[in-house]
């Protein structure tokens, strides 16, 4: 059977892209897919020890495979860089150490010549043995500064053909103007890749929000498929998952179940607000 594609993307930072990646983990899996996510490219300070190795991914991508029911793999995050200060970070590629490099120096040498085959050697790897591979963007794909050399956006997903969903954090303001902000930057080639948009970390009454839900749908002919009010969860967003007392796999393990319960009580709220349905018959491809 061919493997469906999805991605998360953002009109910002800290949106929910990753929360929300992993609740799709779970609840697909909860629906007997098979999955696995994928972060071609993760800027993180947080990271995840893979078992029985010295190999590192990004924090996120560990807890996503716990949602999905399945080991983290550096396969899911095949460029991780670790920020050190200076505008220098430490490049990981496959879970090792590979350089320092500067931001420049990484964008105008590295992530086209190198990096974006390697991450998709690493997705058609995963591609293979999955049902379904739920992608994460990173920041906004609109970043005009870097959009040429951003994998891990609209690059990848026109590459590799999947639908978009974008997700747009209602908490800090401006959530509307950063919806048509996002879509009017991006290009035709890359706009018509998203189906649909999610409103996340929604407080109130969501009848307030009908008059500017129909707006936006006006002008952007993309449908709303959600608002997710804003959860209290305790799913890791800065914290390891090892607990207090790292490398003790006892306490990983116990640590790792509470996060499982975590998960659950995160998912069963999201997709009872969202059109999983929809998303399942008519973007999923």
């Amino acid at each position: 059977m061919k493997s469906k594609l999805l991605m998360i993307q953002g009109t910002s930072s800290g949106a929910g892209k990753s929360l929300m990646v992993t609740a799709l983990c779970r609840i697909l899996s909860n629906k007997g897919y098979k999955v696995a996510p994928f972060k071609s490219q993760n800027m993180s300070s947080y990271i995840f020890k893979i078992d029985n190795s010295d190999k590192i991914i990004a924090q996120a991508q560990a807890i996503q495979a716990l949602g999905a029911r399945t080991q983290p793999d550096v396969r899911m995050n095949p460029i991780l860089l670790k920020p050190i200060g200076n505008y220098e970070s430490e490049v990981y590629l496959f879970g090792e150490f590979y350089s320092k490099m500067t931001a420049r120096e990484y964008y105008a040498n590295f992530v086209l010549e190198k990096g974006f085959k390697m991450a998709l050697n690493a997705f058609k790897s995963l591609k293979k043995e999955n049902d379904i591979i739920l992608l994460e963007g990173a920041g906004s794909p609109a970043e005009i500064n870097i959009m040429k050399q951003d994998i891990a956006n609209m690059i990848l997903a026109k590459k590799v053909k999947t639908p978009v969903i974008l997700v747009a954090d209602i908490e800090r303001g401006g959530c509307f103007a950063s919806i048509l902000g996002t879509l009017l930057l991006l290009k035709p080639k890359y706009r018509h890749l998203i189906k649909g948009i999610l409103i996340n970390k929604f407080r109130g009454d969501k009848q307030i929000l009908i008059p500017a839900i129909r707006r936006i749908e006006s002008e952007t002919k993309k449908p709303i498929l959600g608002i997710v009010p804003k959860i209290n969860h305790h799913v890791p967003e800065e914290d390891t998952l090892d607990g207090q007392k790292k490398g003790n796999i006892a306490n990983r393990n116990k640590n790792s179940e509470a996060i499982s319960i975590e998960i659950d009580k995160v998912s069963k709220v999201i997709e009872s607000t969202i059109n999983i349905e929809y998303i399942l018959r008519d973007i999923l491809k």
